[in-house]
């Protein structure tokens, strides 16, 4: 495919270039619908006499819809984004990115999809949704699938769809609830995705972090530890990445706690556990669910995390080598792959 583009480059260099806007305009419309040519305009940053020209012929040959609510696309719209997926990501360099970051964090699978997190709220759906894809392509009937929490796993509930390839799928929430809003807790995550799925679900009804003495009174119970040996055989494991900072905030953690993350200079965090840009544990929040220890080669371990502001935090969870697959955005790749982050 690769010679093919740099033929076409050399031979129809606008060709490439009107392919590229018109799908990234498709695209846009799909995640924004419905939507006006206005408002369009403004989020893709291009003048409305350009979108109106693209929007009109998107509309003659059928791809879009336009009604008194805005534009929508249609079952043929979504066929080319399908079908032109693969192509687009070549032409734009995005499967180069893939590559050189698979190769430097060393790991089985990477995705990327286009954009920053950090400035588009929309590439979060995006990276939901290529976790939804490649979940697909894994998963088997009966399969156990355990989730964290955060906006990120929110996204992929989000994106998720009936999987038709994979049915009677187990989903159960990897850790407890950090006294979040509800909608972005494991628990209601895990239940948002089984729903969608059509699988079935198990929940984990325990506060997180707890003290030493509380985990320990909690983990025997009889209950609680049938769903921690479901939760720690799962054949698959979604999670996100924090900044360890913006993690401690979250888990309203003690100063002084706070302070030892700050001494030991943490970037990252994951499972409760805080990393330095070294890839060391410099803090450990004692929590009742999946732990990095528990796991293994034989699982699928899914990391979603995005932004160009996450770069160190993803970099830093990376160095142990716990998860095999990441599925990011353009923005926290490129800067992942800059000499100046400390790999």
């Amino acid at each position: 495919m690769r010679a093919l583009i740099d033929l076409q480059k050399k031979l129809f260099p606008d060709l490439l270039d009107i392919m590229q806007r018109r799908y990234q305009i498709l695209h846009y419309i799909q995640l924004m619908e419905p939507v006006g040519r206005r408002s369009l305009a403004e989020n893709m940053e291009l003048a409305e006499r350009t979108i109106r020209s693209e929007v009109d012929f998107l509309n003659q040959e059928g791809f879009i819809a336009i009604t008194l609510k805005g534009m929508h696309i249609t079952n043929d719209g979504k066929m080319v984004l399908e079908q032109l997926a693969d192509f687009i990501k070549e032409v734009s360099g995005i499967r180069v990115l893939e590559k050189k970051l698979r190769e430097k964090l060393n790991l089985d699978h990477v995705v990327v999809v286009p954009g920053d997190s950090d400035e588009l709220p929309w590439v979060k759906q995006e990276m939901g949704r290529a976790c939804v894809h490649y979940l697909k392509g894994i998963l088997e009937s009966n399969n156990t699938i355990a989730i964290t929490g955060g906006t990120t796993m929110a996204a992929v509930a989000e994106m998720m769809t009936p999987l038709t390839g994979a049915p009677d799928c187990l989903f159960v929430p990897a850790r407890g609830g950090l006294g979040e809003r509800v909608e972005n807790q494991a628990n209601t995550i895990c239940v948002e995705m089984a729903r969608k799925a059509k699988g079935d679900y198990r929940l984990l009804y325990v506060p997180d972090p707890l003290s030493e003495d509380t985990y320990h009174s909690i983990t025997s119970e009889p209950s609680i530890k049938e769903i921690l040996d479901l939760i720690k055989n799962s054949d698959t494991v979604i999670h996100g990445i924090g900044n360890a900072l913006t993690m401690a905030e979250r888990r309203r953690t003690p100063p002084e706690q706070v302070e030892k993350i700050k001494q030991g200079h943490g970037v990252g965090e994951a499972f409760g556990y805080y990393f330095n840009q070294q890839g060391e544990i410099v803090h450990k929040a004692r929590t009742v669910g999946l732990q990095l220890e528990d796991l293994t080669d034989s699982q699928q371990v899914i990391a979603v995390a995005g932004g160009e502001s996450k770069a160190r935090a993803i970099a830093s969870y990376f160095k142990p080598g716990k998860s095999n697959v990441l599925i990011t955005d353009e923005g926290a790749a490129q800067k992942l792959l800059r000499e100046e982050t400390s790999l």
